[in-house]
């Protein structure tokens, strides 16, 4: 596989569609100004920049591993934007989030997978379960698979709920280093049977280089607010150590799947 260093487009928005009212952080479809559709993740939602920061590593962690995932880029938002929205909660949410946003984009007359009418074979499956594994993403069960067919392709999207650690940054250190025990509850746990094989060939393939790379993509104003860290240097730095950590040890994560796939089937 040809190793391409990461880059993200910016773009500024210029017209609220719709908003998509699911889940908490209520994204909307907006264009912008290179003509194209996004799905806009607002930084002003619950979350905050640390949804977008799980969104952008772990979409782009994907990309590296060559599973399919809309192309991820930053988005301005001007404090005109969503003017007209008579929600006046979105219109609160508008607000805060005027500045450097996340979107995806948008993956027009694309369906949501149903385990129930798509299988997933063993391979991709296993890639998929070993991915949200490393990602601690619990937002990949069958209530919400976050996972869309497009073109008769699978494609990944939401990442937000990634990367829970990062909501406290306590033991930050010794969170890489356990287990996933939310991946028993998810969609393709079952038809995971090549975790092992999947493990050794990408723990080859996300090196402390290729892991660096990514995480220097988080804008600075992103970096702010944890007091923790002294700079938005440092705290970059615990994003890329705590994955080059938890990837050095994935037997840990890997061995807690394959005992939970094994009491599911």
């Amino acid at each position: 596989m040809l190793y391409r260093k990461p880059e993200i487009r910016t773009v500024n928005v210029t017209r609220y569609v719709t908003p998509l009212r699911e889940g908490g952080s209520m994204p909307a479809i907006a264009e912008a100004d290179d003509g194209f559709l996004y799905v806009l993740k607002f930084r002003g939602a619950g979350q905050g920049v640390k949804s977008l920061i799980a969104e952008l590593i772990g979409g782009e962690i994907a990309r590296l591993l060559g599973l399919r995932v809309p192309e991820i880029v930053f988005a301005n938002l001007d404090e005109a934007f969503g003017r007209t929205e008579p929600d006046e909660e979105i219109q609160d949410l508008n607000k805060a989030s005027v500045g450097l946003n996340l979107a995806l984009h948008y993956l027009s007359g694309s369906i949501t997978f149903d385990p129930a009418v798509t299988t997933v074979d063993e391979l991709l499956a296993s890639q998929i379960v070993w991915l949200d594994a490393l990602l601690t993403n619990v937002d990949r069960t069958c209530r919400n698979t976050n996972m869309l067919l497009w073109n008769r392709d699978l494609w990944l999207i939401d990442h937000g709920a990634s990367l829970y650690f990062h909501h406290s940054w306590d033991n930050w250190q010794q969170q890489a280093l356990s287990p996933f025990s939310h991946v028993k509850n998810h969609v393709l746990l079952r038809h995971a049977g090549r975790l092992a094989e999947v493990d050794a060939a990408y723990t080859m393939l996300l090196s402390g280089e290729r892991i660096n790379n990514i995480v220097n993509l988080i804008p600075p104003e992103w970096l702010t607010g944890e007091t923790i860290f002294q700079s938005a240097e440092e705290h970059r730095q615990a994003y890329a150590q705590y994955l080059i950590s938890r990837i050095a040890h994935s037997s840990i994560f890997v061995k807690e799947a394959q005992h939970a796939r094994e009491i599911l089937i």
